[in-house]
C-alpha cells in the first residue's frame, strides 16, 4: 500500500502513460480504475468538459484516507473536441483532419485531499502535425496505436512521427502535467524530490516508445 505520511496516493486512471508520467516523480501511488462514465456534451467548453471528466473519475474512487489524481485529456481543432476513436474508421478520419495543421491538446487534473479544498486546473498546448502522406496514415494506423488515444495519435510513441512540433508542455500531450501535478503534491505536504527540470529536459526519452 503507497502512502506519504499515513495517506495514501491513487491514481484514478487506465492509462498506461498516466501512471508512467506519475511515477517519474519517485513518489509511491496506487491505480485504481475509475468508476465514472464520460458522456460528451458538445455544448461545454472542452476545458471546463475536461475539469469536470478530471474530478469526477478521481471522486468515483475518493476514499477517506487518500489523496486522489484523476485526469482527462481532449484534442480540439476547428472547436471540435476529437476523443477516443470509436473504431479504425473514425480513427483514420481523425488523423486525416489533423494532418498538416495546428491542434490544441487539453489535459485537466483534479488533486483531490482528504482534507483540503479541491484543486482542478486545465493546461493547453499546441501541436503542429506535419503533413503525412495517406500510405503514412495508414501505416500507423496498422500499430494499432490509435485506438485509445485522444485525437487517435500517440505522441510518446509511433505517433509522435507524425508532429513537427509542440508548443507548450510535453507532457500536457501525453497525458500529465508533471511539474503542476508535482507542485499540486507539494502544497498538500507530500514531498516531490525530483529534479524537474532535469525530468523536462529528458522529456520524453523517459517514457517508454
Amino acid at each position: 500500500m503507497a502512502k506519504q505520511g499515513g495517506v495514501r496516493l491513487i491514481l484514478a486512471s487506465t492509462s498506461p502513460r498516466r501512471r508512467e508520467i506519475l511515477g517519474l516523480l519517485g513518489v509511491p501511488f496506487e491505480v485504481v480504475a475509475p468508476r465514472y462514465e464520460e458522456v460528451h456534451d458538445p455544448r461545454v467548453p472542452p476545458a471546463q468538459q475536461a475539469m469536470h471528466f478530471a474530478r469526477e473519475k478521481a471522486r468515483s474512487v475518493r476514499t477517506p484516507d487518500a489523496v486522489v489524481i484523476g485526469s482527462d485529456t481532449v484534442v480540439v481543432i476547428d472547436d471540435a473536441v476529437l476523443g477516443k476513436p470509436l473504431d479504425l474508421d473514425d480513427a483514420r478520419r481523425m488523423l486525416h483532419r489533423l494532418r498538416g495543421r495546428t491542434h490544441r491538446v487539453l489535459t485537466a487534473v483534479a488533486v483531490l485531499p482528504p482534507d483540503r479544498p479541491d484543486e482542478v486546473w486545465c493546461e493547453t498546448a499546441e501541436v503542429r502535425m506535419r503533413a503525412a502522406t495517406d500510405a503514412e496514415i495508414e501505416a500507423y494506423l496498422r500499430t494499432g496505436e490509435s485506438m485509445d488515444k485522444a485525437g487517435a495519435y500517440a505522441f510518446q510513441g509511433d505517433g509522435g512521427r507524425l508532429v513537427t512540433e509542440v508548443d507548450g508542455d510535453r507532457f500536457v500531450v501525453i497525458g500529465l502535467p508533471l511539474r503542476s501535478v508535482a507542485d499540486a503534491l507539494r502544497r498538500i505536504g507530500i514531498p516531490v524530490s525530483v529534479d524537474l527540470d532535469r525530468l523536462y529536459g529528458q522529456s520524453t526519452d523517459l517514457l517508454a516508445r
